[in-house]
This record gives structure tokens, sequence and C-alpha cells, in this order.
């Protein structure tokens, strides 16, 4: 392992501790509905997630143009788990100021290839992403929402960016995860045959999964 990778992740760790656990949490409980959840449950939570997956982004992929986006996408993806484990519910105040983050920091990552055809595929895969959900949620509403759906296009648009093979991956992965998470909670007795559980975790599992074992 590089010493500069090496560096990079701790200091992404303490960074995404310290995100996680002030200002992630905060938005987190900005984002919840209901009866939130216990503030430093939500921190101690947030402060974990967010800390592993900066670690595990900035170790696979160093100090690059591209780990702004990452982080960025990152840092949503906390936010986004803790609310829908708590109220089955993605809210599109996080959704799209998120797609938005990501689509501007693609830009400088783009432009440090000098690959702007990575630009256009991430536009491509953003849209084929949605395709693929909305049909999904058209066919089984009950358990595919439109949170899932608007979802999509984050993790497309970033996706899309690495290319065909980490769009796929991200795509196959969710539904993996989904389906061990949905075995798991049917064997512990957390949820029913008729039951659901919320797929946005998942979604972001898999184009996690798909980030570091396909990435570029």
């Amino acid at each position: 392992m590089p010493l500069d990778s090496a560096i990079t992740a701790v200091v992404a760790f303490i960074v995404g501790a310290a995100l996680g656990w002030s200002p992630l949490a905060a938005w987190t409980q900005r984002s919840t509905k209901g009866e939130r959840m216990p503030l430093r449950t939500v921190r101690i939570a947030g402060a974990a997630i967010t800390a592993v997956t900066f670690a595990a982004l900035a170790l696979r992929f160093g100090l690059t143009w591209i780990l702004p986006a990452l982080l960025a996408f990152a840092a949503a993806s906390t936010v986004l788990t803790l609310v829908d484990l708590a109220e089955k519910r993605l809210p599109n105040a996080v959704i799209f100021p998120s797609l938005a983050a990501v689509a501007v920091l693609l830009v400088p990552a783009t432009w440090a290839t000098g690959d702007w055809m990575a630009l256009a595929w991430a536009l491509v895969g953003a849209v084929a992403m949605f395709a693929v959900y909305f049909v999904l949620a058209l066919i089984s509403p009950s358990s595919m929402g439109m949170g899932d759906v608007k979802l999509a296009l984050v993790i497309g648009l970033l996706l899309g960016w690495f290319g065909l093979n980490a769009w796929l991956i991200g795509l196959l992965a969710a539904f993996i995860v989904g389906g061990v998470i949905a075995l798991v909670a049917l064997a512990l007795r957390r949820v029913t045959l008729r039951g659901s559980i919320p797929f946005g975790p998942s979604m972001l599992a898999g184009a996690l999964i798909a980030l570091l074992f396909v990435g570029a």
C-alpha cells in the first residue's frame, strides 16, 4: 500500500467521522419528518458510516480529482441511509442537492482526465438507471418507491462516469445486497413475506461495491 494513499485514507477517516458526527447528523435530523431518532444514535451511526466509506474510497482512489465527487456521494449516502432506515423514505431535499453536487464535481474530474466522453456516459448512465428503476416501480410499486427511482439518477450518474461495467455491477449488486438483507430479516422475523424493507441502503451499498471493485 503506497504511503500517500494510506495517509489520505487516514485523513479521510478522521474528516468523515467529524462530518458524520455533526453536520451530517444534523442534516439527517432535519430530513426526518416523524419522531426523530436520538441525536446520539444518529451521530454515532453517521460518524461510523461516513468514516468507513470515506476511508475506503480514499484508499481506493487516492488524492485524485474524482475523490471530491466520491466523497460528496458518500456523505449524502450516510444521510439517505439513516433516513430511509428510520422512515422508509428518501427525501428530495437530500437527493437533488446530492445530484447537483456530484454532477458539478464530475466536471473537474473529467477535465483532469481529458476524456469528455466520460461525462456524456455519466448523463446516459443517470437516465438509464432512472429508467430501469422507474419501470420496476411501475411493475411493483409496493416494493419500489419513487424515492428509489430518483436516487437512481445520482447512482447512475456517478457509475456511468466510470463506464458500463461499473454501472452494471452497481445495479446488480444492489439487488444482491437487498436480497441478502431480506433473507436475514425474514430469518430474524424482523419482516414478514408481505412486508418490505427500505431499498435505498442496498442501492447505495451496491454503488459503493461497484466503485471499490470496478471503478477505474
